[in-house]
């Protein structure tokens, strides 16, 4: 009896989040772009103020994630500091100078009738973002979608829920101070799995688009059972390719950065395929690199001789994303193995060469199908924010409508705008 009292309790909050958010978006859509940058300076301001209400909530998620066992990549990706809250208001006051994509005239023309026609952008509506460990999210993509016209409406694990809530309430507090609804920017306040079924059926039509950002459970879960379109990717098993024709310094440098910056995110490189023609000394040098950094290290037959810490790799291992310091290894006769390999274990996600020959870097590029294909570069750019776009609410690794971190321009859709003068079709 408690639990269907709870549950219908559940659904009936979940469709007034809904229809608020419904509502706020469509007085969101005629926001002016001077109202819109307000919330930007109220909201920097509103965490500023509340940084230690913030970093407070933040501390006790973090002691609960210990507490269940949570490994250290998770952590990482949980914690907030000054400085991660700073790197929030920057995100924020970057999304401000963007201009407004809204009612942006994407094409124009004439037709021979006289009739002009112009394709304009427009918000999507309502966003909702399922979200696990990392209350940054919340910020990022409540400034994106504010940006871009869209309403949206935050689930957030149970491992952050404290932390997102918290920079939520700052956010509503700017909305509130720049004259637009609070329901702009919504979350859902309960950590039970039937929130996450009710978005992904849509919450009555409320919900135009749902974005997962977490693990491949996660992931597979809101592809497999939304009901509304979906911008998300299954996992970041990302490649670099260190081609014959690399630079070794540069090779060197890049992997270990790919790898170690930052394990627990899903830019992190995950393997390395090295050409059969690298120099014994450079793979040596880069095993020795990586575990020097308590790096663990994975090895085919051909490489694992070239270091005695080095363990073996197996099948599983290729079509595993680690999201910690452990990186696979292999040794592939050309780049044509590469990138054979790459299809048949990548997920679309990112994919690296490092090699100073054009050619080699033109078929790499070519042949690569994933949203984003470096050249000589750590795939941890793999990011809206190194992209320019001002963060990002995720990186879409599917192939319709978006791509690739998804900012406020792929925040928005499109509508036709036919002008005539009493014109008639015959």
């Amino acid at each position: 009896m408690v639990c269907k009292k709870m549950s219908s309790e559940l659904s009936e909050l979940l469709l007034q989040i809904g229809l608020k958010a419904k509502s706020a978006s469509a007085i969101l859509n005629t926001a002016t772009s001077e109202q819109k940058n307000m919330f930007f300076e109220f909201a920097i301001k509103a965490i500023q103020e509340d940084t230690d209400l913030i970093l407070a909530a933040n501390q006790l998620d973090i002691e609960a994630a210990k507490e269940n066992n949570k490994d250290e990549a998770f952590i990482d990706r949980l914690a907030l500091d000054i400085n991660r809250l700073q790197g929030i208001c920057d995100t924020l006051t970057e999304i401000r100078s963007f201009d407004d994509p809204v009612g942006k005239v994407l094409a124009s023309w004439d037709r021979p009738n006289g009739l002009n026609i112009s394709r304009v952008a427009t918000p999507l509506g309502v966003i909702g973002l399922i979200f696990e460990s990392r209350p940054n999210v919340a910020a990022d993509a409540g400034g994106l979608c504010l940006k871009s016209g869209n309403a949206l409406i935050l689930r957030s694990g149970k491992d952050g829920l404290r932390s997102a809530s918290a920079i939520v309430s700052s956010l509503q507090k700017a909305l509130k101070l720049s004259d637009l609804p609070e329901a702009c920017i919504q979350i859902v306040p309960s950590e039970s799995r039937e929130a996450v079924t009710m978005m992904l059926e849509g919450l009555n039509g409320a919900i135009d688009v749902i974005v997962p950002r977490g693990g491949k459970s996660l992931v597979a879960e809101v592809e497999k059972s939304a009901k509304v379109p979906v911008f998300g990717h299954l996992e970041g098993i990302c490649h670099i390719y260190i081609d014959e024709f690399a630079d070794e310094e540069k090779a060197l440098s890049v992997c270990v950065n790919a790898k170690m910056r930052r394990t627990g995110i899903c830019g992190a490189v995950e393997t390395l395929l090295i050409h059969k023609n690298v120099s014994s000394s450079f793979i040596s040098k880069l095993l020795d690199s990586l575990l020097n950094v308590n790096c663990e290290v994975r090895c085919c037959e051909k490489t694992i001789g070239f270091h005695d810490k080095a363990i073996p790799a197996f099948e599983s291992d290729w079509a595993t994303e680690y999201l910690a310091p452990i990186i696979s290894i292999k040794s592939v006769l050309n780049i044509d193995e590469a990138i054979e390999h790459i299809g048949k274990f990548g997920t679309g996600h990112t994919e690296s060469i490092i090699s100073e020959d054009k050619n080699m870097q033109s078929k790499f590029t070519n042949n690569i199908d994933s949203a984003i294909v470096m050249i000589n570069a750590s795939t941890q750019f793999a990011d809206g924010g190194e992209f320019g776009l001002g963060g990002e609410i995720g990186i879409a690794t599917g192939k319709f409508h978006a791509r690739g971190p998804v900012g406020i321009n792929q925040l928005t859709s499109f509508k036709y705008i036919v002008s005539g003068d009493g014109h008639i079709r015959e």
